[in-house]
């Protein structure tokens, strides 16, 4: 959920190098512009807000401001009514966190924050904010969401191809060092003399940084598409063809192959996508129903 609610609470926070701000909107009066249950929202909130927008590049205006502010509040009062408070330490560490993406020091950001006319804090009432939503999302609307294994048993079953039908027990062979051309040369000739895995470890000694590993079971669906394909076109005791990887040349050797479905993995993604899916909308319909609830007076 961590890395989804970065992605949602930063948005485009900030987006190119240094940005500044031509003009400097005129300074307001305290004036209260919206009330949501209870909680002012200023004209100088507004007009701060629109300065980050302007910042971000998002062209929503006061409108857009103001909307995301009433939001915000409608927000924080549904984490209170849930007893979920949000610590100063919580919103430095995401404001730590923003400078971290965009590969700044968290006094840069300040500056360029400054530099638009932004007080710091219109950034961190919005994180508060967010932080807050999260808390809720998760204490009161991820519960609601069940996902059917049966239906996804269905779509896992509909999605699985003839080659990712084996379980297999493996060993690596990697012909470790730069030199690629030199490295596959070994390799080819390791795999035109290989003769299954109990002479794996000894054939390897013959050949110079050749190292064997015992990679374990594996489900075809744990591998990628081209490997996996490979592997179902050999029986056991056979070796993959040589390729290039990080930190040298590797081959696979199948040691045991049996016909085995294993939707464990298709699953996982599908109950990613349908879960985020299925949250969306329940975090989408909870918000408009608070919205409607909430007292709301605009001056």
């Amino acid at each position: 959920m961590a890395n989804g609610f970065w992605g949602r609470a930063t948005g485009a926070v900030i987006m190119g190098a240094v940005l500044t701000i031509a003009a400097a909107m005129p300074a307001l009066a305290q004036n209260v512009r919206v009330t949501v249950n209870g909680t002012p929202i200023t004209d100088m909130q507004v007009a701060q807000r629109v300065k980050l927008f302007a910042l971000e590049g998002n062209n929503g205006g006061q409108k857009g401001a103001t909307d995301q502010l009433i939001d915000e509040a409608i927000q924080m009062t549904e984490a209170k009514r849930l007893g979920i408070t949000v610590s100063n330490a919580q919103v430095d560490d995401a404001f730590l966190q923003i400078a971290r993406n965009l590969n700044v020091s968290q006094e840069r950001l300040a500056q360029m924050l400054q530099q638009g006319g932004i007080n710091m804090d219109t950034l961190k009432d919005r994180l508060r904010a967010a932080i807050a939503w999260n808390g809720v999302t998760e204490a009161a609307i991820m519960p609601q969401v069940q996902i059917s294994d049966l239906d996804l048993d269905q779509q896992a079953a509909g999605q699985l191809q003839a080659y990712q039908n084996f379980d297999y027990i493996l060993k690596e062979i990697i012909f470790v060092g730069q030199g690629s051309s030199n490295r596959t040369g070994q390799a080819n000739r390791y795999k035109a003399s290989f003769a299954g895995c109990d002479t794996a470890v000894d054939l390897s000694l013959g050949f110079t940084d050749a190292a064997v590993i015992d990679v374990g079971r594996r489900h075809a669906t744990q591998m990628p598409e081209a490997i996996a394909k490979e592997l179902a076109g050999l029986n056991v005791g056979g070796i993959t063809k040589p390729r290039v990887v990080e930190n040298g040349v590797s081959m696979l050797a199948v040691c045991e192959k049996t016909q085995a479905q294993d939707l464990t993995f298709i699953k996982g993604d599908l109950r990613a996508e349908a879960g985020n899916e299925a949250l969306s909308g329940r975090v989408s319909s909870y918000m408009e129903q608070l919205r409607k609830n909430a007292k709301i007076i605009y001056n």
